[in-house]
């Protein structure tokens, strides 16, 4: 499983890096002129997205963030609306991925305008994912109108997956894309990545880089990281070993849905925290994993001529001054704010009509094992004893949802909401540190770096080893911020 040869295959072009670059100094790089308008659409739309998703304001009571108000506000004061809208996205995903299908399948046939109006190649997938977008659209209005047994829209089942989980991703992606584009579009990724330059070679063996692709996931999604992954990739820019490591380490869950997370287990008031506590867990097993096979063991291998980065050295003060000029260049080259944000409710829009439905039929179905049958219970029970020896309450519920969260991230928090405050801030941040999913990251990073190839039992090996790091870590954690009275 960890023989270096195992990754090479007669059909790749397999391309070698000449020697490395000399390294650059500020007076060597190009810096553009710092123009009043572009630097205020950078620093106005950094300040709109910082403070939207991570400053804390008091709000009826309690502290919260503006992100967790608009959500509160649109879900509790609409809920059916709210339902409503997630059964169009839903329905209309498993209707667009059909005709994109059949289209691609040459089954039927559709004017060259109207596919370019429906974005055809957009909503193309696997066979598997195409069922499950289709049962998703079947299930949506079943859920919706409450057809069907009983046992279907339990409060356990039903009520979490639809009533929780669905009208939260459905709310959530599309505004917060608004706030996420004007940080992308505008400066803020061009920012973040190169002033986190410095540390992503030495700490994670990646190029500075490397810190847009995250930041992307970060900010966007997984799907927005790994498609800026292949972009790079393709370019000669990454090896196939800083692929490997981007998509398996720092192919993140948004912001966005760390929200929805938190939003699940009742402590979206704590989401700068929760936030906190995934980038440090997210820092660590990157460190660690970097430096141990299977990712030590991928080659340092291209599949296009090699473009590595151009190394730049200099004080805090030069790395301020160039990601300075990357971000006003960036945002220079952009449109207005307004575009910016409209483009980015459009986007969130497309995103949530693509993974609904099969967040909604991947997580139905996992729930419904997870109350109906013991398969988890049985799986877990071995990690019954070392979550009471961790000091966390309900182990009973805390072990079952540390394992299942490789179906889908959502399910480890749904089976929790009913715990104890300590249990289910722990499970909040296993859930969206684990990273490795079968229900879209796992078979997308498969299908899009299937030349290096990233394997199906690497990704389960993976998923087995962050846990292993992420378990003790998020004990400590939890117990920490229980001491200081925030659970």
């Amino acid at each position: 499983m960890f023989d270096e040869n195992a990754w090479d295959r007669d059909e790749q072009r397999s391309h070698t890096p000449s020697s490395p670059e000399e390294t650059k100094t500020i007076d060597e790089v190009d810096l553009v002129d710092l123009r009043p308008k572009p630097i205020a659409k950078f620093v106005v739309a950094f300040l709109v997205g910082f403070v939207f998703f991570l400053v804390p304001v008091p709000w009826e009571g309690s502290v919260t963030v503006p992100f967790d108000i608009v959500v509160s506000a649109v879900t509790d004061t609409y809920p059916t609306y709210s339902g409503a809208f997630a059964l169009i996205l839903i329905v209309t995903g498993g209707l667009l991925t059909t005709v994109s299908e059949l289209v691609d399948r040459g089954l039927v046939s559709v004017d060259e305008t109207v596919a370019d109006r429906l974005q055809l190649p957009y909503w193309e997938t696997s066979t598997a994912f195409w069922l499950l977008r289709v049962a998703g659209a079947v299930l949506a209005p079943i859920m919706f109108f409450e057809l069907g047994p009983g046992w279907l829209h339990a409060p356990g089942v039903g009520g979490l997956v639809w009533g929780t989980l669905i009208l939260s991703v459905a709310v959530i992606i599309p505004i917060g894309a608004i706030f996420i584009n004007l940080f992308v579009e505008l400066g803020g990724l061009e920012f973040v990545g190169t002033m986190a330059r410095p540390v992503m070679r030495p700490l994670f063996h990646i190029p500075g880089r490397a810190a847009l692709d995250s930041v992307a996931s970060w900010v966007g999604s997984y799907s927005v990281g790994l498609y800026v992954t292949r972009n790079v990739f393709d370019r000669g820019e990454y090896s196939m070993r800083d692929v490997y490591i981007i998509c398996t380490c720092f192919a993140t869950v948004s912001i966005g849905f760390v929200g929805v997370v938190a939003t699940t287990v009742d402590l979206l008031h704590l989401f700068p925290i929760i936030f906190l506590a995934y980038l440090i867990c997210i820092a660590v097993c990157g460190v660690i994993l970097v430096r141990i096979p299977p990712l030590s063991r991928v080659p340092e291998a291209y599949v296009a001529e090699p473009n590595p980065e151009t190394p730049f050295a200099g004080s805090p003060v030069d790395y301020g001054r160039f990601a300075l000029s990357e971000a006003v260049r960036k945002a220079d080259e952009a449109g207005s704010i307004v575009d910016a944000g409209v483009r980015g409710f459009v986007d969130g829009l497309k995103l949530a009509v693509l993974i609904l439905g099969t967040i909604l039929t991947v997580g139905l179905a996992a729930v419904l094992v997870a109350e109906y049958t013991p398969t988890f219970d049985y799986l877990a029970r071995p990690l019954v004893p070392v979550v009471a020896a961790l000091g966390l309450p309900n182990p009973d519920l805390v072990a079952p949802a540390m394992i299942i969260g490789i179906t889908e991230m959502f399910i480890p928090a749904l089976l929790v909401v009913e715990a104890e405050p300590m249990a289910r801030f722990f499970i909040a941040v296993l859930s969206i540190t684990q990273l490795i999913f079968f229900s879209a990251v796992g078979p997308m990073m498969m299908d899009m770096f299937s030349d290096i190839p990233i394997r199906f039992r690497d990704l389960i090996l993976l998923f087995v080893m962050r846990t292993v790091i992420l378990v003790p870590l998020i004990a400590v954690m939890t117990h920490i911020v229980a001491a200081l009275g925030m659970l």
